[in-house]
């Protein structure tokens, strides 16, 4: 199918330019159990947080509920959850609701069959309780990264429940569950969108392993098989069908491309692997093979990269553009700094805004300068083809004690 020489505007979300915040609840390799959204206080913090993204001119948040706090012996209690959800309803703030961030609840096994039932009775309790507080039209990530997750815990053993040769296992069960929780959130609101979101991945054979092009390939085209599975375009057996695949988003960071065996390529080496990948081709395989309503579902990048990077993918969704290529938004992830899965006194220095920890307790959102001046040019070389709004109506407040993120 050709693509249009002009591709149509962004129409699904409320903002071309979307923050997301880090949320995983997955138990990491030390047995401890993560709550990313109450370790960066975005769970007390979010009324501010959401101020904060709106003088960017973001509107539309990819955010997310702690099924382990919400489900107990059976009973569900939405108090984690509710001051997120006011506070989003009074900025007008639209909200990607991630159903399951890695974690569940202690008494379950991802691979019992009871497994996608359970999964499919708490979106329909979550999609309840949303369309309670809300009339706005719902968006739900049923299962966020089905691939690097099914990966993680279920082939190398990374976290919990760290099996090791059982990812294309778990990443059945994940589909399953997957499935079971469209149908459930559309039983209780048909209007509901679905988003699934994976990274996208290049793998190359090593410079004197030619013989490992084959394998590299089979291994780079891994990155579609979930998002076939919910299509129904591979192993029809678990139920999935095209409905299923309603949004696509996909991740993208600077250790998505490497050597198949091998290293990463270095994206911050000038002058770079020319084996490296341009986005916007990755952008056009995907958006090519399934036409979906597509966006960019996360990136950033950390430290003094961070304005860097920001202007490299700026320039490729420009070019993605310029190829005919349709995308409905990208999401900078995480939008205020997040801690390391295993290392809490570790700070990745990956946000808009970074977090310093004032003598009360609370962290503080410290604006960093350099990447809010690169978000502001961004957007207004996106503005230009249409895609999102010139940030010249926008009032970006930018406090004399901002400037700590940069010294």
């Amino acid at each position: 199918m050709a693509r249009e020489s002009a591709p149509a505007k962004p129409h699904v979300f409320d903002s071309f330019w979307m923050g997301g915040f880090e949320a995983a609840t997955h138990i990491n390799d030390s047995g401890r159990r993560l709550d990313m959204l109450a370790a960066t206080q975005h769970d007390r913090q979010a009324d501010n947080d959401y101020a904060l993204l709106k003088s960017v001119g973001i509107r539309t948040v990819r955010d997310a509920v702690r099924w382990h706090l919400i489900e107990r012996e059976g009973q569900f209690d939405f108090s984690s959850v509710a001051p997120m959800v006011v506070a989003a309803e009074r900025h007008g703030m639209q909200i990607m609701w991630t159903l399951l961030h890695y974690g569940i609840p202690d008494d379950l096994d991802f691979f019992s069959e009871e497994f996608p039932a359970r999964f499919a009775r708490f979106s329909t309790e979550v999609a309840r309780f949303i369309q309670s507080h809300s009339k706005r039209l719902p968006f739900y990530t049923p299962v966020n990264e089905i691939s690097f997750f099914s990966w993680a815990a279920g082939e190398v053993g990374w976290f919990w429940p760290f099996a090791k040769g059982r990812g294309a296992e778990l990443k059945a069960q994940l589909v399953k569950a997957a499935i079971a929780a469209c149908d459930a959130l559309w039983k209780v609101d048909r209007r509901a969108r679905v988003v699934h979101v994976d990274p996208i991945i290049h793998v190359v054979p090593p410079v004197m392993r030619p013989d490992l092009s084959d394998a590299a390939d089979v291994y780079r085209k891994s990155q579609f098989e979930s998002w076939d599975m919910l299509a129904g375009i591979h192993a029809p057996e678990l139920g999935g069908h095209p409905r299923y695949l309603d949004i696509m988003g996909v991740n993208f960071y600077h250790s998505n491309q490497w050597e198949y065996g091998g290293e990463r390529l270095r994206w911050e080496d000038t002058p770079r692997d020319p084996r490296w990948q341009p986005l916007h081709r990755m952008l056009a395989e995907v958006y090519d093979r399934y036409r979906r309503p597509l966006f960019i579902g996360e990136t950033s990048h950390i430290g003094v990269g961070r304005a860097d990077w920001l202007r490299e993918v700026a320039a490729e969704l420009w070019s993605a553009n310029d190829s005919g290529i349709a995308l409905e938004g990208i999401c900078l992830f995480p939008i205020i700094d997040r801690m390391d899965w295993n290392d809490e006194n570790h700070w990745h220095n990956s946000g808009l805004w970074d977090l310093a920890r004032r003598p009360d307790g609370v962290l503080e959102r410290v604006l960093h300068l350099e990447y809010a001046q690169e978000l502001r040019h961004s957007q207004a070389l996106l503005a230009r083809c249409g895609w999102g709004d010139s940030p010249t109506s926008q009032e970006v407040h930018i406090r004399t004690e901002d400037k700590r993120s940069n010294d």
